[in-house]
């Protein structure tokens, strides 16, 4: 049973997950001044803080700014800036000569690691949420606490909570019927995996994929596997270069997230449409040139191992003992094609995770569109019955109402600050001045 009782402490904030976006809310929490500053725990089912660990290659580079980290579009002189990191560590004057506005993702993740550090003692690492529920209800029926319940690893314990903030970050995506296993691998768990391959020397890897992560897989695994054969299978002609153009990054600006959310429902539809080719099955025009510079240079010499499979799609996999049966089909002719693989890599993307399957019977209290998504207000919580007082805060899974940078790690900074800013304003107007001196 959960250890619970009256006494449990109550926090004003309780974070589900910690990854970079509840990270910038715990800064910005605690980079707020005053006696008034709100209480709060994030909870978090790894052990220590991770991001994409699987996808840290040693020459990937970021797609964003550095000046879009957790802090800089908020507070320009906040302490936990990625150019004081750069400061703490003797590499600001080495960076700023680099002239480059991305830095590798490895070092962007170091970056991570040394502000989660400084806010360690709000965090609870090894403790994975497994239900939220009413921690009473008042006469009128409403709820003003919840308790979420944690699995530690050596037991059930409950943290009680005014509002409550989801970050509960992606779940990777899989072709239909295709399941994850020793030889069939998502891109997110590849540099796991290839830690696993010890003394084994794979002849062929099959990559399914068009985007940025599809792309960087097949590079990798083509230089490290220098005798090995690499097909790369996508639906389209080519890889798709992003549109990181001036103009067409302003649909990650924060005032593009008032105009989408602001928007009729027909207008959404279309700016996404538009400006898709911004984040979504998208490559770095540097990497395809590469990519397409290897394929041509084995035509020249006559040994081919890097395979384009274009305009075509995954159509099975089945993994045995010896590796993996896989079968494609070409989208043109409908003609299809065994390739025997020692490793399948799906690079299918990720889908968010719905908070509401932690929520419960809480569920119920949620508001839905038309389509069955949650409706959100501006401030990021889901609109809900007026029993449910606690707020309920999406950090993700908001694409729909906020648009393409409502999750994403451009728009961060100021999404905390906006969290922060509609958590004290509600709790303001719920707690009695008296309380409050």
């Amino acid at each position: 049973m959960p250890r619970s009782s009256p006494d449990v402490p109550v926090y004003d904030v309780v974070g589900v997950g910690f990854g970079p976006s509840n990270l910038a809310l715990a800064i910005a929490l605690t980079e707020q001044s005053g006696p008034g500053r709100p209480t709060a725990v994030f909870l978090e089912r790894q052990e220590r803080f991770g991001w994409h660990r699987g996808m840290l290659l040693d020459d990937a580079t970021m797609q964003v700014s550095f000046l879009k980290d957790l802090v800089t579009l908020r507070d320009p002189t906040s302490r936990f800036s990625f150019l004081c990191y750069l400061k703490e560590k003797g590499r600001l004057v080495d960076f700023i000569n680099h002239k480059t506005l991305n830095p590798l993702r490895v070092e962007y993740h170091d970056y991570l690691e040394w502000a989660a550090a400084q806010v360690d003692d709000s965090v609870r690492y090894g403790h994975e949420v497994i239900a939220v529920r009413p921690a009473g209800t008042d006469t009128d029926g409403g709820v003003d606490l919840v308790d979420v319940l944690v699995d530690t690893g050596a037991g059930t314990t409950v943290y009680r909570a005014r509002d409550l903030v989801f970050a509960t970050g992606l779940r990777p995506r899989l072709p239909g019927g295709v399941v994850a296993g020793d030889r069939i691998w998502h891109s997110g768990e590849l540099l796991h995996n290839l830690g696993r391959l010890t003394g084994a020397t794979p002849a062929r890897f099959v990559v399914v994929g068009a985007g940025q992560s599809a792309a960087e897989v097949t590079a990798r695994l083509h230089e490290q596997f220098t005798d090995a054969e690499v097909y790369a299978v996508f639906a389209r002609y080519g890889y798709t270069p992003a549109d990181d153009s001036s103009f067409a990054n302003r649909i990650f600006d924060p005032a593009a997230v008032d105009d989408f959310y602001d928007a009729p429902a027909e207008v959404k539809n279309q700016l996404m449409g538009y400006h898709g080719n911004t984040n979504y099955a998208v490559v770095d025009g540097d990497l395809i040139a590469e990519l397409y510079r290897r394929s041509y240079q084995e035509q020249v010499l006559g040994r081919r191992r890097l395979h384009m499979l274009n305009v075509t799609r995954l159509a099975a996999a089945t993994a045995h003992d010896a590796g993996v049966r896989v079968v494609v089909e070409t989208l043109t002719t409908g003609e299809r094609r065994t390739l025997d693989a020692d490793i399948l890599v799906c690079a299918t993307g990720y889908d968010p995770v719905d908070p509401t399957m932690l929520l419960g019977e809480l569920g119920d209290h949620c508001e839905r569109d038309g389509h069955g998504r949650l409706r959100v207000h501006r401030d990021y919580r889901v609109a809900t019955r007026d029993t449910l007082r606690c707020g309920v805060y999406l950090q993700g899974g908001t694409e729909h109402s906020h648009g393409i940078s409502s999750s994403l790690l451009s728009n961060g900074a100021i999404r905390a600050a906006e969290i922060v800013t509609s958590i004290a304003a509600r709790r303001a107007v719920q707690t009695p001045a008296a309380a409050r001196v």
